[in-house]
C-alpha cells in the first residue's frame, strides 16, 4: 500500500466539486471495483452533474491530494407522489483507504449540499445482498423507506 494512503483518515480527506480532469480517475475506480469499463455512462454522468444545480458529483482526495473516491447525488421530486427529497445515485471509495471515514464524508458533505437546496429527506437504492453498502447507509443512519422498488424482465 502507498505510505501516503496509509496515513491518512478522516480528518486529512478533503472533498470537492469533479472537474474534467477527474473523469478518468472515476472510470478507473469504477472499472477496478465492479470489473466493467463504463467510459460513455461516466462522460454522460459528467456531462449530466457537474456544475449543475441541484446535481451534485463530489470528489474525495486524500490529505496527500490522491483520489480516494466520489459520490453523485440530487435532487428529484414528485416521482409517484414524492415530495421533493434528495437522492444518492452511488459513493465508491477507493479500497485502499476504505474503512478511514472517506465515505463518511463524502456522505456528510453531499447531505449538506442537498439541504441546502432545501430537501430534508435522502435516498438510495441498494442491492438486497450488497453488505457493504447496506452497512456503510445502515450507519449512516438510513433504513427503509416508504416506497417499495417493483421490477420485472421486459420480454
Amino acid at each position: 500500500m502507498d505510505k501516503k494512503l496509509q496515513h491518512d483518515s478522516i480528518h486529512d480527506a478533503a472533498i470537492r466539486p469533479a472537474l474534467d480532469g477527474d473523469l478518468h480517475k472515476v472510470i478507473a475506480l469504477d472499472a477496478r471495483i465492479t470489473g466493467l469499463e463504463k467510459t460513455a455512462y461516466w462522460t454522460e454522468t459528467f456531462d449530466r452533474f457537474v456544475g449543475k444545480e441541484g446535481r451534485y458529483f463530489l470528489i474525495a482526495e486524500t490529505g496527500a491530494g490522491d483520489f480516494a473516491g466520489f459520490i453523485v447525488g440530487e435532487i428529484r421530486a414528485w416521482e409517484f407522489g414524492s415530495q421533493p427529497c434528495g437522492w444518492i445515485l452511488t459513493i465508491l471509495v477507493n479500497p485502499e483507504v476504505q474503512g478511514r471515514g472517506i465515505g463518511d464524508r463524502l456522505y456528510q458533505k453531499i447531505c449538506g449540499c442537498l439541504k441546502g437546496d432545501g430537501v430534508d429527506t435522502i435516498r438510495t437504492m441498494i442491492a438486497r445482498d450488497d453488505n457493504l453498502n447496506m452497512s456503510f447507509f445502515r450507519a449512516q443512519g438510513m433504513m427503509a423507506g416508504p416506497f417499495i422498488e417493483l421490477e420485472r424482465p421486459i420480454d
